[in-house]
């Protein structure tokens, strides 16, 4: 373990699009002890740590990594370390082996298959203080039929955190652990009643209560369309076809032509 990072907030931003909440949250002077990044996002911000559990080569010797590619190939030849991977390299001088064995035996788990996985992983190994997630997505209101392969497994280890004691925050804008939900649309169920089940916390604590009985929020403007999440809500023309009246009936004027009565 690293007592440096023993009692540490670390910030994780990855590359989805809720990592504009961290550029907010430093705008409005919140401090991490570190700031981790996964993939081509540490070629991009100001970072303690990097997170790239693909083989260097896959980014030096190959494009099949997609757009990232050209940012990667810069940053892990220039970037001082350190960087966690699965294998050295010696063209990238800041590449070290990710401590899966460590990582392993701290947590008794293993159980990752994407690389933001990895990250969560060694923050709870490491026994930080709380862990503050940014730009882990995986997938979209506005695109129900998309979905990023790898949440599971990072909510899996975000539960592991939050029941050894570690605080998770997670950016208001990112689908991970259902935050961007309306809150009272979490409760899958009660979010069909006209008075449903909301959670809230309050003083720290998680409280359940009628939406009914909590101060109604700011109204949302009716001319803009409300994105929903696939299989929570029922959404015409998408989850159903909404059921078409028999046309009116027309009549003729006798010489076959039709008019509207």
């Amino acid at each position: 373990m690293t007592k440096k990072l023993a009692g540490a907030k670390i910030a994780m931003v990855g590359l989805g699009l809720s990592f504009s909440d961290y550029m907010l949250s430093r705008i409005r002077s919140d401090e991490y002890d570190e700031v981790w990044t996964i993939n081509g996002m540490g070629g991009i911000i100001m970072h303690d740590r990097m997170f790239m559990m693909d083989p260097p080569s896959r980014f030096l010797d190959d494009i099949k990594a997609g757009s990232q590619t050209l940012l990667m190939k810069k940053t892990l030849k220039q970037h001082p370390g350190p960087i966690y991977s699965c294998t050295k390299d010696k063209r990238c001088p800041g590449v070290v082996e990710y401590p899966l064995e460590f990582v392993i035996k701290e947590t008794g788990l293993a159980y990752l298959n994407n690389t933001s996985a990895y990250a969560i992983a060694m923050a709870v190994a490491e026994k930080v203080k709380s862990i503050h997630i940014f730009g882990f997505d995986f997938s979209y209101k506005s695109a129900p039929h998309f979905a990023e392969a790898g949440r599971a497994c990072c909510e899996f280890w975000l539960a592991t955190a939050i029941a050894k004691g570690i605080k998770v925050e997670i950016a208001h804008s990112s689908a991970l652990l259902d935050t961007n939900i309306p809150d009272n649309e979490k409760l899958y169920g009660y979010h069909r009643l006209k008075d449903p089940l909301v959670t809230k916390v309050h003083e720290g604590n998680l409280m359940i209560s009628k939406q009914s009985k909590l101060s109604p929020p700011e109204p949302l403007d009716p001319r803009t369309p409300q994105p929903a999440l696939w299989g929570r809500g029922d959404i015409e023309g998408l989850t159903f076809q909404k059921e078409k009246k028999d046309a009116k009936p027309r009549h003729t004027n006798g010489s076959g032509e039709s008019r509207c009565c």
